[in-house]
């Protein structure tokens, strides 16, 4: 059976050193988080990650959902009572408004609990996960009304939500959707379509379900232009607050799908039901994408979650399974073989797993600051600053973190050998697991074509140039300390690869769009390797500055420094390479006609 330690000691200490958590006392909603209280929250948030989630975590994705003939959806056994478990210790409204029930906590905060939920149980973490996002397009987008009529309930865990977009024979291109609203007298809307891919969809966790549906009014424009968003929700809800009918939306079926087995992806049937505009009529795109673009967050998270627990998982075999003798003589001379951790080809697998999920995890709670920033920092020009470099970041964050998170996870599993590929040790569900969030909300290729096309340049490149600005004043700080040359300089020659892949997309990627196209998983992953660098950096100099001062706990931040000199040595020499990709043009990737496919 698979186990989950929630990783809190490395998460403290990115949030002190890296993420700058303790630093934002300016801005509203930081003023009580002080280190007692984010190590209490963290402590108490992995203890019951790793004692409820966690054991549900196998069984639930070999059982599964279960449809009822009535279009009903049961979930696994022992997820419901993990879900009461969860609404009754606060953990759905950790970060929402105070206004509504939460406790208003920063979105940071939220950002770790994501990691530790879904490392410990992607499937049940969706159910939540959703209903947060819901939570967030309502917040921003909806009336007065609207917030107290669904919010408060929604933060409580009494009532969950989903986000509907994709449709039979639309994903990305959202323009093509078919999903109708026909105005009612009353000012609701009668909703008809089908949706599919909805996580969530139908289950038995809350008393009610809220669905956030993408669909056109009478006259609107068959175009992206003419999406609106709407409020559906399972049960009617009466203006007192209570539930009434059922609402004409069902799930018609259960997706038979490779992973997150215990999360119910349905397909929903809209048969006139009743929904109420969110938002203006025609920009519910705009509304939907507050949801999406924290949920491409989110999935990073994913990635970087799943990558954690094969790696723990890994690291606790290896050091067990005695197989071989080491190249360097025997380590275990007493015993007839030696743990498989001596093994420079294990121990290379490991390092991978261990330099990815350390340095993703600074990344990614440094990014969550950014998102604090941008909507809370007193400062016009901090929010805005805040924003671009988040902007600039969330494709990199889902994309080249879901990419790297699937790529250590499989190779978690081969450091099991024969027995990664059984299931009941649990390595083969993290792969599964893993693999969708390279999928859903985006594909990872329309990830790098968004960094690529869109967020680059965005607002004349600011953001690109706040990153790089950055990177090169921390490496020019680390500069002076020549016992972090070993990752100064080769981070300093991938930030000239980022640079130089910059222009030649400028250079090249107007005159032929096919050269941004072929090139942008390349530059995606190039600019994924320096960020990690950059993260890599901030933590060396935080652990050799607490080495100086004599630190107490000697040996995690020496780790730290090896773990950094790997990543230098190992991953970040790959931007050349990705460079030499990019430049080789569309060209190579675009000569072969279609009919020699």
């Amino acid at each position: 059976m698979p186990f989950y330690r929630a990783p809190v000691k490395d998460t403290l200490f990115v949030l002190e050193a890296v993420a700058g958590l303790y630093n934002q006392s300016h801005v509203p909603g930081f003023e009580a988080v002080s280190p007692d209280l984010v190590e209490a929250v963290l402590n108490e948030g992995g203890k019951f990650c790793a004692e409820v989630l966690a054991p549900l975590n196998l069984p639930g994705d070999q059982q599964g959902c279960t449809r009822h003939p009535d279009g009903s959806v049961t979930a696994p056994d022992g997820f419901k009572a993990a879900y009461k478990a969860f609404c009754d210790g606060g953990w759905g409204g950790l970060i929402a408004s105070e206004h509504h029930g939460g406790q208003g906590l920063p979105y940071t905060i939220g950002a770790v609990m994501q990691e530790f939920i879904a490392a410990s149980n992607m499937a049940f973490g969706m159910y939540p996960g959703l209903s947060e996002g819901a939570q967030a397009a309502i917040e921003v987008v909806g009336s007065p009304e609207q917030k107290a009529k669904w919010l408060p309930n929604m933060v409580q865990g009494r009532w969950t939500g989903t986000m509907n977009l994709t449709e039979p024979h639309c994903g990305t291109d959202l323009g093509l959707i078919r999903t109708r609203a026909e105005p009612n007298a009353d000012g609701s809307y009668a909703i008809t379509g089908t949706k599919i891919f909805i996580s969530a969809g139908e289950h038995d966790l809350s008393e009610n379900i809220i669905h956030l549906v993408l669909a056109k009014t009478p006259g609107a424009p068959d175009s992206v232009k003419g999406i609106s968003l709407f409020i559906v929700p399972k049960f009617i809800v009466h203006d007192d607050g209570s539930l009434g009918a059922r609402n004409a939306v069902s799930c018609g079926s259960i997706e038979h799908k490779m992973g997150i087995h215990g999360n119910a992806t349905c397909v929903m049937n809209y048969d006139g039901a009743t929904g109420y505009m969110l938002g203006e009529e025609m920009k519910g795109l705009a509304a939907m994408f507050i949801m999406m673009n924290a949920a491409r967050l989110g999935v990073g998270i994913q990635g970087l979650a799943q990558a954690d627990a094969a790696y723990q998982n890994a690291v606790e075999y290896a050091k067990g399974r005695l197989q071989g003798r080491s190249l360097t003589g025997p380590k275990n001379p007493e015993g007839k073989a030696d743990p498989i951790i001596v093994h420079p080809d294990v121990r290379r697998m490991l390092m991978d797993a261990r330099a990815f999920t350390e340095a993703m995890r600074a990344l990614v709670l440094w990014g969550a600051i950014r998102v604090d920033l941008s909507r809370k920092a007193p400062d016009a020009a901090e929010r805005e600053m805040a924003d671009n470099l988040i902007s600039l970041l969330t494709p990199v964050i889902k994309g080249y973190g879901t990419d790297r998170g699937y790529e250590v996870a499989t190779n978690c599993q081969q450091v099991l050998g024969g027995h990664g590929y059984i299931a009941e040790w649990g390595m083969e569900q993290f792969v599964r697991d893993a693999r969708i969030a390279m999928i859903y909300e985006g594909t990872n290729g329309i990830q790098a074509l968004d960094l690529v096309g869109r967020k680059l340049g965005a607002k004349g490149g600011r953001g690109t140039q706040a990153w790089l600005s950055l990177v090169g004043s921390d490496l020019a700080a680390a500069a002076a300390d020549d016992r972090l040359a070993f990752l100064t300089a080769p981070l300093g020659k991938a930030l000239a690869d980022v640079q130089a892949g910059i222009m030649w997309l400028l250079q090249n990627g107007m005159a032929n769009p096919d050269n941004a196209g072929a090139g942008a998983t390349a530059f995606m992953r190039m600019l994924g390797h320096a960020a990690l660098g950059h993260m890599w950096l901030k933590m060396a100099m935080a652990s050799q500055a607490a080495l100086d001062a004599g630190t107490t706990d000697p040996d995690f931040h020496t780790a730290k420094l090896i773990t950094a000199r790997y990543f230098a040595a190992r991953v970040l020499p790959e931007t050349a390479s990705l460079r030499a990709q990019l430049e080789a043009g569309a060209d190579v990737v675009m000569a072969l006609p279609e009919a020699m496919f």
